[in-house]
């Protein structure tokens, strides 16, 4: 909150469960994960909308590149209180300053060694709980003529809150203005064998055809670069249309730092076998087929390609356990890929339409819609079987 009490920012956090606190075996990980959960599980604007987020990170992470698939508008860098200082680590902080990140000091309380940091970061934070009333106000006063802001943690009382105020903090945080909410969603697995076989066509400059086909192979990944998309390119007004649109719009370096991320989050296990997805991937790849015959003046890659799309994420709301409409809010796709995943309307809702119904074997609907689009029950057929082979080579990419 700043000094009228209104919000600022939210702080990210790992939560176990149902837990207010944190539960974790392997804490090195613990910011890699919430920063992946963040852009790709959650969206990053509908976690934070037009506030800023504040992301504890350790001297690893600091150091590494992968900091940099975050939006620096959007982002504040709290640099943790076990953090060692060094002279790599304060370069690292200017350059990241100078890439436009905002920088905090974490739990932080005045010694001289920080005195080179207090130059470059621009948030300070004083725990009021840890430090008594006399060392705060001792602190603000050191700290108070530098430009930097100061924000008050741990604040849960108004005796607290007023104490701060008076002695001139910028910002407030603490249980006084709210409890930590969480955040729940089901997860889609990433196959780490998956991910690794992106970051392998990557660093050696695959084509972008070879990279698109590994996203076609896994129905759950092609989801997950959707909503990087829209958390990285912020203010995006194109309509994100294909796969390869996607990644074109994301480009390179920033989906290798994805999938490095995603990998540090990732718990291994296999997506295989799952018949949500094996279905989602047979209804895409059928519909690519299916769509040059369905409207024989679309032969365009592009449209084949919007086509595979619609099929793919037919059923990401059974896999995600919420609403469709709920999900395509936060994707930003082409208008007809939308109408045809909410309404089956439009050439690639026909086409979804008649893959569902071939899946429920109502054979009357099916023989309507062939009719209408003039399309034979042989390629219908042949269409299912290159499908149903396709999907079954799925086995092979996990």
């Amino acid at each position: 909150m700043d000094r009228k009490q209104s919000i600022v920012g939210y702080e990210l956090l790992f939560r176990s469960a149902d837990s207010l606190h944190a539960d974790i075996g392997n804490f090195a990980n613990v910011d890699s994960f919430v920063i992946s959960n963040v852009l790709s599980n959650f969206g990053i604007h509908e976690v934070l909308g037009k506030h800023k987020g504040f992301i504890n990170v350790t001297g690893e992470l600091l150091m590494s590149d992968l900091l940099e698939i975050l939006p620096r508008e959007k982002t504040v860098i709290e640099i943790l209180e076990t953090v060692e200082l060094s002279d790599a680590l304060l370069d690292r902080c200017r350059e990241l300053k100078e890439r436009g990140f905002t920088l905090a000091l974490d739990d932080n309380c005045y010694h001289p060694d920080y005195e080179p940091l207090y130059e470059i970061v621009d948030i300070v934070k004083i725990d009021v709980l840890q430090i008594p009333p006399d060392g705060v106000k001792e602190m603000v006063a050191t700290l108070s003529n530098r430009g930097l802001t100061l924000l008050a943690e741990k604040v849960e009382t108004i005796e607290q809150y007023n104490f701060c105020h008076d002695l001139g903090f910028d910002l407030f945080q603490g249980y006084y203005f709210a409890r930590p909410a969480v955040l729940n969603k089901r997860k889609v697995d990433v196959s780490g064998v998956a991910l690794l076989k992106l970051l392998e066509l990557i660093c050696k400059d695959a084509e972008i055809t070879e990279i698109e086909e590994t996203f076609k192979h896994n129905p759950n990944l092609t989801y997950n670069l959707l909503r990087l998309v829209n958390s990285v390119v912020i203010g995006m007004k194109e309509k994100i249309r294909t796969l390869r649109h996607a990644l074109v719009v994301l480009g390179m370096q920033q989906l290798k730092r994805w999938i490095q991320l995603a990998l540090f989050a990732s718990d291994k296990t296999s997506a295989a076998g799952n018949p949500l997805l094996e279905t989602a991937a047979t209804r895409g790849r059928m519909m690519e087929i299916l769509v040059s015959t369905w409207e024989p003046g679309l032969q365009d890659r592009d449209y084949s390609d919007r086509a595979f799309m619609t099929g793919v994420l037919s059923l990401i709301d059974v896999l995600l356990g919420t609403s469709m409409k709920e999900i395509l809010d936060q994707l930003n796709l082409d208008e007809e890929v939308r109408l045809a995943l909410l309404e089956r309307k439009g050439v690639l809702g026909s086409l979804l339409l008649l893959t569902e119904k071939l899946e429920n074997m109502d054979f009357v609907d099916v023989s309507l819609l062939l009719n209408q689009h003039q399309c034979s029950e042989e390629t219908l057929v042949s269409a299912q079987l290159e499908a149903i082979d396709w999907t079954n080579c799925l086995e092979e990419v996990f």
